[in-house]
């Protein structure tokens, strides 16, 4: 499986840069870097957003902001983001147990693993991800009662950056990265 388009033949030597930086992250070339190489300035500000991410900030741990990755990335069926996020999630805590729920193969009330924060955090990043965005009263109040302003701005924020990547890279047609495919877990949209 291929994208839509093939990455440009000479790439600018300043995204060479952006594109080594990445393979040494991830230890893989991948192709959404290059294929953004067509518009270098999507290239950058994709890349500066990407280096800024909040991967943990006071209480907001890194397993929380991995749960909302992993069900915004779920949320919106996005191959590469469902490859790329699931990647590693022991790493963060998360139990198979509680991937099958994310996925929505299990009812997340019925996971006691998931802290209330969590579940509320899963909730918000299911609704963020969602046309039109919807948010109930008593769900705002529910979100208020368990996270700070500033956690309220990294959660969403941590949605949103999901969910761009998402519809840029699906609207291209890149195809999963296999970060996934040593996961004891085969992970589907």
């Amino acid at each position: 499986m291929s994208a839509f388009i093939n990455p440009p033949k000479s790439i600018p030597f300043y995204l060479r840069i952006g594109i080594w930086v990445s393979r040494k992250v991830t230890g893989r070339d991948l192709l959404p870097a290059r294929l953004l190489s067509w518009y270098p300035k999507v290239a950058i500000s994709s890349g500066i957003m990407e280096a800024l991410v909040a991967h943990q900030d006071g209480k907001l741990d890194r397993r929380i902001l991995k749960i909302v990755r992993l069900q915004t990335s779920f949320a919106v069926a996005c191959p590469f983001c469902i490859d790329m996020n699931s990647y590693d999630y022991t790493d963060y805590g998360i139990t198979p147990t509680e991937l099958i729920a994310l996925q929505g193969n299990a009812g997340i009330a019925t996971v006691k693993t998931f802290s209330a924060r969590e579940k509320v955090a899963i909730e918000y990043a299911k609704l963020i991800s969602r046309s039109p965005l919807a948010f109930s009263p008593n769900f705002i109040e529910s979100l208020k009662a368990n996270f700070t302003e500033r956690e309220i701005v990294i959660l969403a924020s941590t949605a949103a950056q999901v969910n761009y990547w998402a519809r840029l890279l699906q609207s291209l047609g890149v195809p999963p990265a296999g970060f996934a495919d040593s996961c004891e877990l085969k992970i589907h949209p």
